[in-house]
């Protein structure tokens, strides 16, 4: 029976939550680890864009709040006057829908995330595959959809823990329309990941997403293996 808390959770090319530089939320000025915030980055005309891959050239702003909080900040003007200091302009311009921007790329971010591992072959679906997976130790995320049956929830649950898993398995956002799209397959209800580096970058796409449309799920749960609450907070005006 393997012990989840012993496995190398990641490569060494892989991100590892909670190390390497922090940034500052522009927002509540909270100093978090950049993998926990979203990078904002500005277009060649002014215009805030969201950057969550962090790739985007120039300077850039960080945000570590939930997409209700990001809303109202945005709509009172607080957020502009942030991003003005932060990049260093008077002349940014703020959309109007930041939050929904934002929500959609992390969303994008997570399915991507999925598909790439599933084609990679480290992706299992299918209950009674999963199921044998997890009773075997083989599995190191396991995914419900949004819609799928508690009844089937309980027993993948179950296996998981039987394999030395955790308590219960992730939900996912979307239901099994979207999740069968993301992997390419049809009808998928519950995955598994079986490689822990894919498990720990799938479940980190996840959580992310989830922290920013509800902050009492994701972030904090990714790094010490639980069912805690997330935080999402982050960084300030550099790149």
């Amino acid at each position: 029976m393997r012990n989840p808390r012993n496995d190398p959770l990641v490569a060494d090319s892989d991100v590892v939550e909670g190390a390497g530089p922090e940034r500052t939320c522009v927002l509540t000025r909270a100093c978090r680890p950049k993998d926990q915030l979203i990078r904002l980055a500005l277009s060649p005309d002014g215009v805030v864009a969201p950057d969550v891959r962090a790739r985007a050239p120039g300077r850039g702003a960080w945000i570590g709040v939930g997409r209700a909080e990001l809303d109202e900040a945005n709509a009172k003007g607080k957020l502009r006057g942030a991003l003005n200091r932060a990049f260093k302009s008077q002349g940014v311009t703020v959309p109007a829908d930041l939050g929904a921007l934002v929500e959609t790329a992390l969303r994008q971010a997570a399915l991507d995330r999925l598909g790439l591992e599933a084609r990679s072959g480290t992706l299992v679906n299918g209950a009674e595959r999963v199921e044998q997976a997890a009773r075997q130790g083989k599995v190191h995320l396991l995914i419900h959809a949004a819609d799928a049956g508690e009844d089937g929830n309980r027993r993948l649950d179950q296996a998981w823990r039987v394999g030395g898993g955790e308590p219960q398995g992730v939900v996912f956002p979307e239901g099994r329309t979207i999740l069968s799209m993301a992997l390419g397959r049809e009808n998928v209800v519950h995955c598994a990941l079986t490689d822990p580096a894919a498990a720990r970058r799938v479940r980190h796409a996840i959580d992310r997403w989830q922290a920013f449309i509800d902050p009492l799920a994701g972030l904090e749960r990714a790094s010490d293996g639980g069912s805690r609450p997330a935080d999402l907070t982050k960084n300030e005006g550099n790149a």
